[in-house]
């Protein structure tokens, strides 16, 4: 069968945007661990999680370097984001296939489309307004983690509910109609065909998420404190290692800028291994 030049032109074009996009990741890459080996050769691994805590403008001498607290910080907003994103996503998904009238599906598929357009710092603003004060009058400051878990799940469950319908749309129609050809109810057909068959793909889901909710800059740094501080309660201030990031890198020089710069690297490292999970359960999804 012949190509036609039209073909043999998309297919090319295809292969160069595909070059294009692995030569901006690496390049990233690439500039991200250049800036950190300054740092890396002149303080060593060992001081980012043993000085005294977060004191880059002395110096490399006499200044602390400590991430653990901000890296706590990323990660516990992260964690208290994705466990009360990834229930209500996979409900969200599951009543808009399964349960939502036909007047209704499509509707609120647009709705929750809208929210994941709307940028980071809306949310964070909002945040800041309506969020903060009321948390303040549970437990002051107001501005704590609570407050960036709960905007981080406002933001994220656009996300994970429409990747999650994504992959209940995946599943095959021939196990649906076998399901209601055996008179299961709509639980049971949910219970023993749905999950097991979109398994992988809700697990996707949530891992995309969490890739969101980890690299999350803006809205964090308006809701969370921005106080470098280990997380003790949910009501503390907190610093993530994005807000640290976006708050002196502007300012930061010599040895302080390039422990930022390590600050990226481990982010980079967190979404590399959250790449490989997405990869296993893609596979997994494949072969199922």
């Amino acid at each position: 069968m012949a190509v036609s030049v039209r073909d043999r032109v998309f297919a090319g074009a295809l292969r160069l945007t595909g070059a294009a996009a692995s030569t901006i990741v690496l390049l990233v890459v690439l500039y991200l661990c250049l800036g950190a080996i300054p740092a890396l050769s002149e303080l060593g691994i060992r001081r980012f999680f043993t000085d005294s805590g977060w004191f880059p403008s002395a110096g490399a001498r006499d200044g602390a370097f400590n991430l653990t607290a901000m890296l706590a910080g990323t990660v516990a907003t992260t964690i208290g984001a994705v466990a009360l994103t990834a229930p209500l996503g996979v409900l969200s998904a599951i009543f808009s296939r399964f349960y939502a009238p036909a007047s209704l599906r499509r509707p609120y598929q647009r709705i929750v489309e809208l929210l994941a357009g709307i940028p980071s710092v809306v949310y964070g603003f909002w945040g800041l307004v309506c969020l903060v004060p009321l948390i303040r009058e549970l437990a002051p400051p107001g501005p704590s983690l609570l407050a960036g878990i709960l905007i981080l799940t406002i933001m994220i469950l656009p996300t994970v509910a429409l990747l999650a319908d994504a992959a209940l749309e995946a599943i095959p129609l021939s196990q649906l109609e076998g399901a209601a050809a055996l008179g299961l109810t709509r639980l049971t057909t949910l219970r023993d065909v749905v999950f097991p068959a979109a398994r992988a793909g809700l697990g996707i889901a949530v891992v995309l998420g969490t890739m969101r909710a980890i690299g999350e800059t803006m809205a964090v740094l308006m809701v969370c404190g921005n106080v470098v501080r280990m997380p003790d309660s949910v009501f503390a201030a907190v610093r993530t290692l994005t807000a640290n990031i976006a708050l002196e890198l502007g300012y930061a020089t010599a040895e302080h800028r390039s422990v930022l710069f390590v600050s990226g690297v481990m982010l980079m490292l967190i979404v590399l291994a959250l790449v490989a999970v997405q990869e296993r359960l893609r596979r997994r999804a494949a072969l199922a």
